[in-house]
């Protein structure tokens, strides 16, 4: 059993979350296809069995992680008892306006996945929010990252929408969203 604590990160956690593996192995999808009917949008979205297994390579942001720790949003580490190793990271902001948090990153490393991390990294980050007044939490997810998919629905949050814009690489971005209520 991995005996850890998830804690604020500090700057010098910035390099270690750089080096934990961000990518992730799929043979599903999400496919989302756009129909116009006239005065009529359908967007579909099903999942896809892809050929073969693909491994996706991902890496994380350095600029993204230090403009959280800036702007003092949430950022937590977990990181074992013993020797302070980071296992995992979560970015996330909160929108005192709107009452929105989002997370924007949710990385547990390959080596440490399925052993409840993911899970304890969120349940900080919804408490986080919370306390910040936040009605509604949010996590973007790329279409192609099928385990985040169904992590977030594991989780409770349900699909409430997608950006064609979100992603830098041009990526669709899949919200899930959950109350905070």
């Amino acid at each position: 059993m991995l005996n850890f604590v998830i804690r604020d990160a500090l700057p010098a956690d910035i390099a270690a979350c750089l080096t934990l593996e961000h990518g992730y192995e799929t043979d599903q999808v999400w496919q989302m296809t756009i129909q116009n009917e006239g005065s009529a949008w359908r967007v579909l979205f099903r999942t896809e069995r892809l050929p073969r297994t693909v491994e996706v390579d991902q890496r994380g942001d350095a600029e993204r992680i230090a403009r959280v720790l800036e702007a003092q949003q949430g950022f937590f580490v977990a990181c074992t008892k013993e020797d302070d190793a980071i296992l995992g990271y979560a970015l996330a902001s909160c929108d005192r306006v709107t009452g929105h948090s989002v997370v924007h990153e949710l990385v547990v490393g390959q080596a440490f996945r399925r052993r409840k991390i993911g899970t304890r990294l969120l349940n900080v980050v919804r408490r986080w929010a919370t306390e910040r007044g936040a009605v509604q939490l949010c996590l973007y997810v790329r279409t192609h990252n099928f385990p985040a998919i169904q992590f977030c629905q594991r989780q409770g949050l349900s699909f409430c929408g997608y950006n064609d814009q979100y992603f830098q690489a041009g990526d669709i971005a899949v919200s899930f969203g959950q109350s905070l209520r």
